[in-house]
C-alpha cells in the first residue's frame, strides 16, 4: 500500500511539472506570438547593444564569422571603419566527425571552407539558425558528385550531425547580430570553417602527421587565414573551376 501511494504521488508531481512547464511554454509563445526573433531581442537584445556599444562598434555593422573544429570555437568579428574587430567567441557544444572538409552525404562531417549564410531559419527545429552555402563551387569539384550533403546550419540546441550547434542561449545573440548586419546592407555574411587554428604549430603537430593527404587542401584555406590574420580584412578570391581550389585577388 506504501509502495503503491508512493508511486501514486510520484505520478502526481510528474504530471503536475509537465502542466507546469507547459502553461510556460504556452505563456511565452502567447507572449511573442510564436516570434523567436522578438523573444531574442527581449531577452538580449539589449544587453547585446550595450556590449557592442562598449567595445566602440556599432550595431548593425557588418560581420565575419570564423570557426575552429578542434578548439570548438566560433569567432566573431564586427566591422569597424576598414578592419575587423574580434567581439565574441562561443563555443561550439559539438563537432562530429573528424578533422578534415565534408565529401559525402551521411559521412557526419563538418565542412571546411570558406562560406557566408544563405538562409536565416526563424522556426527552426535548433531554436534559431543560419544554413551556409555549403556545397560551395569548391565542394561541388571535390565531394561526392552526386550525393556531396547539404543543410549545413549553425544553430541552437546541442546536436550535431554536421552542423555547428552553439546553444540556444548564444544563437539568439549570434541570430540578432546576423540579422542586424544583413538588415542593413551586408549582402553576404563570410563563415570561414577551419579544421583548427592554422598557425604552423597546428599545421605541423596536429594535421601533417594524421592527414598528410589532406595537407594540400588546407595548405589552401591557411592562406585565407593568414591573410585575415595578418591584414584583418576579409581576402577577396574566386574558386578555380576543375580544382576547386581558392585563388586570393588580393
Amino acid at each position: 500500500m506504501i509502495k503503491a501511494l508512493q508511486t501514486c504521488l510520484y505520478l502526481s508531481m510528474m504530471l503536475g511539472s509537465l502542466q507546469c512547464n507547459s502553461q510556460a511554454d504556452t505563456a511565452s509563445a502567447s507572449t511573442f506570438n510564436g516570434d523567436r526573433v522578438a523573444q531574442a531581442r527581449h531577452l538580449v537584445g539589449e544587453q547585446l547593444k550595450q556590449d557592442l556599444v562598449a567595445k566602440g562598434l556599432k550595431p548593425g555593422a557588418p560581420i565575419f564569422l570564423r570557426a575552429f573544429k578542434s578548439e570548438q570555437q566560433l569567432e566573431v568579428w564586427i566591422q569597424d571603419s576598414a578592419e575587423f574587430r574580434h567581439f565574441r567567441t562561443y563555443p561550439i557544444c559539438r563537432v562530429p566527425g573528424l578533422l578534415g572538409p565534408k565529401r559525402k552525404e551521411g559521412d557526419l562531417q563538418v565542412p571546411e571552407g570558406l562560406y557566408w549564410i544563405e538562409v536565416f531559419n526563424p522556426k527552426s527545429s535548433y531554436h534559431l539558425s543560419m544554413g551556409i552555402n555549403y556545397p560551395n563551387a569548391s565542394d561541388r569539384v571535390l565531394s561526392d558528385p552526386k550525393n556531396p550533403g547539404g543543410e549545413i546550419y549553425i544553430h541552437g540546441n546541442c546536436v550535431s550531425v554536421g552542423c555547428l550547434p552553439i546553444t540556444d542561449e548564444k544563437i539568439r545573440e549570434l541570430y540578432l547580430l546576423a540579422s542586424d548586419a544583413k538588415d542593413a546592407g551586408q549582402q553576404q555574411i563570410p563563415v570561414h570553417i577551419f579544421p583548427c587554428r592554422m598557425t604552423p604549430e597546428n599545421r605541423k603537430n596536429l594535421l601533417a602527421p594524421h592527414h598528410p593527404e589532406l595537407l594540400p587542401f588546407w595548405d589552401n584555406l591557411s592562406e585565407a587565414y593568414d591573410f585575415f590574420e595578418r591584414k584583418k580584412i576579409l581576402p577577396t578570391y574566386t574558386i578555380e573551376p576543375g580544382t576547386g581550389t581558392y585563388l586570393l585577388t588580393q
